[in-house]
Order: structure tokens, then C-alpha cells, then sequence
């Protein structure tokens, strides 16, 4: 989903130091452990992001004047190979409530740590996980295990388009909770997957 960009004007330290050129790489952003408070940060450096909204829903609150009607938006961004990001976004108008997800799912971007951690593959690509990772939201416990080439995605289509989002092509997954809620499904399923920074192995990206 494309929208119109304007000129950046960076306001933070961090956002200084990119358009400097003092930083020169997303993983030079992420390891430096500030927070990324502006989405011009992740653009300048993954100019290939995709995103994809997975679910719109209205929500409803009582306030002194009324009933207030706004639309909650969900949405993953990613550039299949190895980075993903998560948000949620409130506004009145449909459009609005994406483009302010969007902005969040770029905040919130992490690495995935791939590699092949399966014993019945072995092989050296970055096809799947380096080793088994669990990520929790509500009540939905993902856990990811690694899969030897071939095997796909063995999961519900929310799981599979974050995994394919992060550069993901072959995992088995398992979930508990209920993962018919969009919203803990797919950020379960994306904490399992920034869970894989935890161990740092040899080779994997």
C-alpha cells in the first residue's frame, strides 16, 4: 500500500545519525538499542518493505457526547528476507487507522535470526529457524520449530503470511489459545520470530 512521502526532517538523535550517514545499516539501528520513534528511519534503509493488513475491525466506546465509533487496523511489514514488523493503529477513518499501523509496524521493527536448525535437513541456506522459539499474546502460545527444505509453512494462513513477510519458507508451527483472534494469533506469532535474537548462532542471518 503505497502512500505519498514528503521530505524527512529528522527530530531524533537516533533519526540524525541515519540521514548523517553515521549510521549505515538497519542492523546498525537495531543493535545500537534506541528506539525507533520515526518510520523514516526503517524506509531510508528497506526501501523494499511490504505491508499487509490482517484484519479491520470497528470498536465501539460510550463518551459524554456519544457514542464514538472508531476502526482498529492491523498490519505486518516486511521485506521477506529476515526483517518484520508489527503495529496496530485507531482512527475514524479506515484509511487513517492503516497508514497509523503502518507507522507502528515500522517502529517496532526487529531482525529474524534465520538459518536451517532442523537435524533432518542440515543444510546451510537461511530457509528456516536456527533452533525452536516460542512468542506469547493473550491467550495464543506460538511455538516455531524448525523444518528441513520442502516442507512449507504448517500453519493457519494468519501465521503464514507474517512468516513469509519475514523471509520464513519452511517451519512447522504449533498454537494454543484461541487463535481465531487475528490480532494475538498473528502477534504471537511475531514474538516467536523476534524470540529468535535471543541465542546467537554461528552463520545464520
Amino acid at each position: 500500500m503505497a502512500y505519498e512521502k514528503q521530505e524527512w526532517h529528522p527530530v531524533t538523535g537516533l533519526g540524525k545519525l541515519v540521514a548523517s550517514g553515521e549510521i549505515k545499516s538497519i542492523d546498525q539501528v537495531l543493535e545500537s538499542g534506541r528506539p525507533i520513534k520515526e518510520p523514516e528511519i526503517v524506509d531510508a534503509f528497506l526501501p523494499d518493505l511490504e505491508d499487509d493488513v490482517l484484519d479491520i475491525a470497528m470498536t465501539q466506546r460510550m463518551t459524554d457526547s456519544g457514542r464514538r465509533v472508531q476502526f482498529r487496523a492491523v498490519v505486518i511489514v516486511g521485506n521477506r528476507n529476515g526483517y518484520i514488523g508489527f503495529g496496530q493503529g485507531k482512527d475514524v477513518q479506515v484509511g487513517n487507522a492503516i497508514k497509523k499501523a503502518i507507522v507502528k509496524a515500522k517502529m517496532n521493527l526487529v531482525k529474524v535470526r534465520r538459518g536451517c536448525g532442523s537435524w533432518e535437513c542440515g543444510c546451510d541456506a537461511n530457509h528456516s529457524i536456527p533452533m525452536q522459539v516460542e512468542g506469547t499474546a493473550g491467550s495464543v502460545k506460538v511455538t516455531l520449530k524448525p523444518a528441513p527444505q520442502g516442507i512449507g509453512l504448517v500453519t493457519g494462513d494468519i501465521s503464514k503470511k507474517v512468516l513469509q513477510l519475514a523471509g520464513i519458507k519452511d517451519t512447522w508451527t504449533f498454537a494454543r489459545g484461541q487463535t481465531r483472534t487475528t490480532i494475538n494469533f498473528a502477534k504471537a506469532t511475531f514474538n516467536a520470530l523476534k524470540a529468535t535474537n535471543m541465542i546467537r548462532t554461528g552463520g545464520s542471518q
